[in-house]
């Protein structure tokens, strides 16, 4: 692991991981486990991702889960990235502005944000199919 990814990681123990979190009726959830997601290193690991959309707009966006450290930096790192964006400058975010906030470039962070990016693409298209 990087060590800006380990310095992150340490920073969000001090600090508190400010996207941890439950949001009742969210407009989009996705759920991921580890038996099926490269995100969740472990079969007993778990992600669930809460996103509140309002006005096309991603509104908040919280997450509970098990996992590895850097997969919590990953997720934290998403949830910074698309929190107050709309949903199609959400859909466009890359992996490389993973390694861009973070200021290095970690190969594991890299799939890790590509799987995210996935999902969260996967959601979007199905909040805009529901609400179309």
């Amino acid at each position: 692991m990087q060590e800006a990814v380990t310095a992150y990681y340490q920073k969000l123990l001090k600090t508190g991981f400010e996207h941890i979190g439950k949001l009742e009726n969210a407009s989009i959830f996705l759920e991921t486990f580890g038996e099926v997601s490269p995100v969740c290193g472990n079969t007993d690991d778990f992600l669930y991702l809460y996103i509140q959309v309002v006005n096309n707009i991603i509104f908040d966006i919280k997450y509970q889960c098990i996992s590895d450290p850097i997969t919590n930096v990953t997720i934290e790192i998403l949830c910074t990235l698309v929190k107050g964006k709309t949903l199609d400058e959400a859909a466009l975010i890359k992996e490389d502005a993973f390694s861009q906030f973070l200021g290095c470039k970690d190969e594991l962070l890299r799939e890790k944000a590509k799987f995210l990016l996935e999902l969260l693409g996967r959601g979007i298209i199905r909040y805009k199919t529901q609400t179309a």
